[in-house]
């Protein structure tokens, strides 16, 4: 005759008749490890989702995007040492200068980067942020560069000082924000230039969800703070562009 079920006794039963602690020699459910292969799958995920989230950084975005532009609009026709200097510029105020701004910032307090992403420690990185891409705004302005190409600075501004915002109540995905931002964008200068955005539009929405899947991987977000990270990308990307 089989003994009684109890449902509060523990699954290694046998082993421990009173069923409140699996015995020293029973395998522990919460001591699971899994398999090589397993482990092996997992390490390669994260690191490729590591990888995803270093190459899409937000901060590289507009140096890609001025790339874009000096390359398929008629600012091409410019002379080549004038590219280059405009795109250093661009380079040295949105990576750069907030980069090292940042570092400082991080080996000052002692912090490695993962306790840097805490949201009560993104204030300070916002606002490096948003002063070096402010006063980039004035330089182009004053060397009066088209209306299109400050649309492309105003907007990642926009993003910064949106996400800054709503940081006080959520730690939304500057990742997120930035990716859909060039959906927006790409939106936006379609309209302008009329031209067919298709292709170039299912590009930047899948490296949209790879960024925001790389995110999830490494569990630096959550659902909500990446759907809004999203959304105030795109708004921002679209409207900058369209209405500057």
């Amino acid at each position: 005759m089989k003994p009684p079920i109890h449902l509060n006794r523990s699954p290694f039963a046998e082993d421990n008749p009173e069923g409140l602690h699996p015995a020293p020699h029973t395998p522990d459910y919460r001591s699971y490890r899994p398999a090589r292969g397993g482990s092996r799958s997992a390490a390669l995920l994260v690191l490729t989702a590591r990888v995803v989230s270093v190459v899409f950084t937000p901060f590289y975005l507009p140096v890609v995007a001025f790339a874009a532009l000096f390359s398929f609009s008629y600012l091409h026709m410019l002379p080549w040492l004038t590219k280059l200097w405009i795109t250093l510029v661009v380079y040295c105020f949105t990576v750069l200068l907030p980069h090292l701004g940042i570092f400082l910032y991080r080996k000052v307090n002692g912090w490695t980067r993962h306790q840097m992403g805490k949201r009560q420690r993104r204030y300070v990185p916002y606002v490096l942020s948003i002063t070096c891409y402010a006063a980039l705004l004035h330089m182009l302005y004053s060397l009066h560069m088209p209306r299109f190409t400050l649309g492309v600075i105003m907007g990642a501004l926009v993003i910064q000082v949106a996400c800054a915002v709503v940081n006080s109540w959520l730690k939304v995905s500057t990742h997120a924000a930035a990716s859909a931002g060039v959906v927006g964008a790409l939106l936006a200068f379609s309209l302008i230039f009329s031209f067919n955005p298709t292709g170039w539009l299912c590009l930047s929405v899948l490296v949209c969800g790879m960024v925001c899947t790389a995110r999830m991987v490494l569990r630096q977000h959550t659902y909500a703070e990446l759907g809004w990270g999203t959304l105030i990308g795109f708004l921002s990307g679209f409207f900058s562009i369209l209405l500057v």
